[in-house]
């Protein structure tokens, strides 16, 4: 990123992953930065607690994949993740459970292979080619594609990226793309499974993001030791380093503008001013701060969108250590698209779900006590539906008995030391997720590039808008992209200048 001729001071409301990557982009830049957080420390979806029993909990991301492109953030800022924390390789990745067979994933890619073929003949060559089709959607996809600020279709012009257009697959879907390769049922629903972070059906997602099994499936599956808020941390000292000042337990109230930009911000009832602002809170709470006339979308914009999930969590202290169980375990043994068509379709609880267990005191014993258990279980449900303790209780008991099936314990419910549960409107509540969603827009073709919500206001010149709702997409990796995107078109403002008084 080039040097700003005007430093400007500059407001970024959330210290989500993708305030954090914006706020240390604007301050190298020599911007002075300020990042004010309704919470008491940063992260965003992926902060952190511990309990008075020694358990340690991530509370959103878990899957540390895509590393380079995790990489290429500390890199420029002349560091490196190892500076910060210590990445482990995990192997298996993870294990998938269906009703009539446990498939651990291996870290080896040959290994995969081998996998693969002992469940369909020639799908070991199948998988190479599929994943070499699926490097090169990686390679253009998040070097060229992804990092576009999408104003217009215009930026996608240019010899590279039109000379990979039918490679890309953007117009087939990827449910078909993998069929093309494999006929094995389990092997379709694994090599399906990554793109369910998008939020939306494999039969409504593009082909082009089987790059996201060449950046979990090839590229690995790490854990960060202390856990993933690790990263969270580690982003905060690259933005402190640059010179990012943070302002924790503040909450803006209200962006006050005249004139087509902003003239201030209402931070816990006190005025500031400043001369750009970058809204990393989700994009639509962030616009009901303006006067209706100065938002980019009406309401009735949102209602038609279609949302990634919301989900159940649970986090689940144990007294004793659960056997047989993964740092990562997908419980995949009902239908996949009979658990979707309950998010998206019926919009209900669903009645047999699909879930997922994180277990990282299986890689790190520093998140649990000695012979404790620190349990993660997420199931993806429907935004905006009733989610009362009740309910909560109902599932988590379904699960914990698929959990006892697979692993052989008994009783588990018994066994809790700790229990957390953090549903629809618990999203609602601390990150005005609009419908509680937990993974912002599906990432549907209709909701793609130039086709997602705007990074720039429309009507005022210095706001502009970052994360998940908006450019590349919902995802760690794509969050530090978007802070970095709006860093870049921030940095080409010319100087709107006010008088600052933080």
């Amino acid at each position: 990123m080039q040097k700003s001729e005007t430093k400007k001071s500059i407001a970024v409301i959330g210290a989500g992953i993708s305030g954090l990557s914006a706020a240390a982009y604007l301050a190298k830049a020599g911007h002075e930065v300020h990042v004010f957080e309704k919470h008491n420390q940063p992260g965003g979806r992926a902060r952190q607690f511990t309990t008075a029993e020694g358990f340690v909990f991530d509370m959103g991301p878990s899957w540390y994949w895509m590393p380079d492109i995790i990489e290429s953030f500390f890199n420029d800022f002349d560091c490196r993740t190892s500076d910060f924390f210590e990445l482990v390789a995990l192997n298996p990745q993870f294990e998938m459970i269906f009703s009539d067979l446990k498939m651990p994933v291996p870290e080896s890619f040959q290994e995969m292979k081998v996998l693969f073929e002992s469940m369909e003949k020639g799908a070991g060559e199948k998988l190479e080619k599929f994943m070499n089709s699926a490097q090169y959607k990686y390679e253009i996809g998040m070097n060229d594609f992804v990092q576009k600020p999408c104003h217009n279709w215009l930026e996608f012009i240019s010899p590279k990226i039109a000379s990979s257009a039918l490679k890309l697959d953007l117009l087939t879907n990827f449910r078909s793309y993998v069929a093309k390769y494999f006929s094995n049922k389990k092997l379709q629903t694994l090599m399906e499974f990554p793109v369910i972070f998008l939020g939306a059906s494999p039969k409504n997602i593009p082909a082009l993001y089987s790059l996201m099994n060449y950046g979990g499936y090839k590229l690995g599956t790490w854990y960060p030791m202390g856990g993933f808020y690790q990263l969270v941390l580690a982003m905060q000292k690259v933005a402190e380093s640059q010179g990012v000042i943070f302002h924790f337990n503040h909450s803006v109230e209200k962006i006050n503008s005249e004139n087509g930009k902003i003239s201030s911000l209402l931070i816990n009832g006190k005025i500031h001013e400043f001369d750009t602002v970058v809204a990393s809170s989700d994009y639509h709470h962030s616009e009901t701060l303006l006067d209706s006339s100065q938002r980019n979308y009406s309401e009735e914009y949102w209602k038609n969108k279609t949302f990634a999930p919301s989900c159940l969590i649970y986090y689940l202290g144990f007294k004793e250590k659960i056997p047989n169980l993964k740092h990562h375990t997908l419980f995949f043994e009902n239908d996949l698209d009979t658990h979707i068509d309950s998010i998206y379709g019926e919009k209900k609880w669903p009645e047999n779900p699909l879930f997922y267990a994180c277990c990282p005191s299986k890689t790190d014993a520093g998140v649990a006590p000695p012979d404790g258990e620190n349990l993660f279980l997420l199931m993806p449900l429907a935004i905006g539906i009733d989610d009362d303790e009740q309910i909560r209780e109902k599932y988590l008991k379904k699960m914990l008995e698929r959990v006892e099936k697979y692993s052989g314990a008994q009783n588990l419910q018994s066994k809790i030391a700790y229990q957390k549960s953090y549903c629809v409107s618990d999203f609602i509540k601390d990150y005005n997720a609009y419908g509680g969603n937990a993974y912002g827009l599906a990432n549907t073709l209709s909701q793609t590039a130039v086709l997602k919500p705007k990074i720039k206001n429309k009507k005022i010149k210095n706001l502009f808008y970052t994360g998940q709702l908006t450019v590349p997409g919902p995802g760690v990796p794509p969050s530090i992209i978007s802070g970095k995107i709006v860093a870049t078109e921030v940095n080409q403002l010319k100087s709107l200048k006010n008088e600052k008084t933080i």
